[in-house]
């Protein structure tokens, strides 16, 4: 088993950057079997419409769709299965009580491997408006240009 702390990421959330503000981060193992891991190892995973819910105390992430492995017959699962994700109590309590209290979602960001453990990054997020969205599509197109020019001229 490799000891070293490497995070190598699977897949990250594009989509939530783009109809989310993300206020906090936190990270959380997740509950998985063989058959998904292989497939996460070979890169079969799509966050895009996924979000984590907590019932009765505990954090589900729904909507993550990992594609069965190709090699295993009866041991895939539902690739859209909800799974449990592993954090301290105290944590789901504090997420619950924001959650509840400020009307916010939690939103998996990325996925990725610590070692030989997955890791989901969770985002703590407020949903963008449409004039949001524009807004932020609009300077990202500026910094690109700035950018562009910048290399064009040979600033720097």
């Amino acid at each position: 088993m490799p000891t070293g702390n490497g995070k190598k990421v699977i897949a990250t959330n594009r989509k939530a950057y783009h109809d989310y503000f993300v206020e906090e981060t936190y990270e959380a193992g997740i509950e998985l079997f063989g058959t998904e891991v292989k497939s996460l190892r070979a890169g079969q995973v799509n966050l895009k419409d996924s979000y984590s819910m907590i019932d009765g105390g505990e954090i589900f992430v729904t909507g993550m769709h990992i594609s069965p492995y190709e090699k295993g017959n009866i041991f895939n699962r539902n690739p859209l299965r909800d799974r449990k994700l592993l954090m301290h109590r105290k944590e789901i309590l504090k997420l619950a009580g924001r959650v509840s209290k400020d009307g916010l979602t939690l939103i998996p960001l990325s996925l990725y491997f610590s070692g030989s453990r997955v890791k989901v990054e969770l985002g703590l997020c407020r949903g963008k408006k449409l004039y949001d969205k524009r807004e932020s599509d609009a300077r990202k197109q500026a910094d690109r240009d700035i950018e562009r020019y910048s290399k064009t001229k040979n600033y720097g």
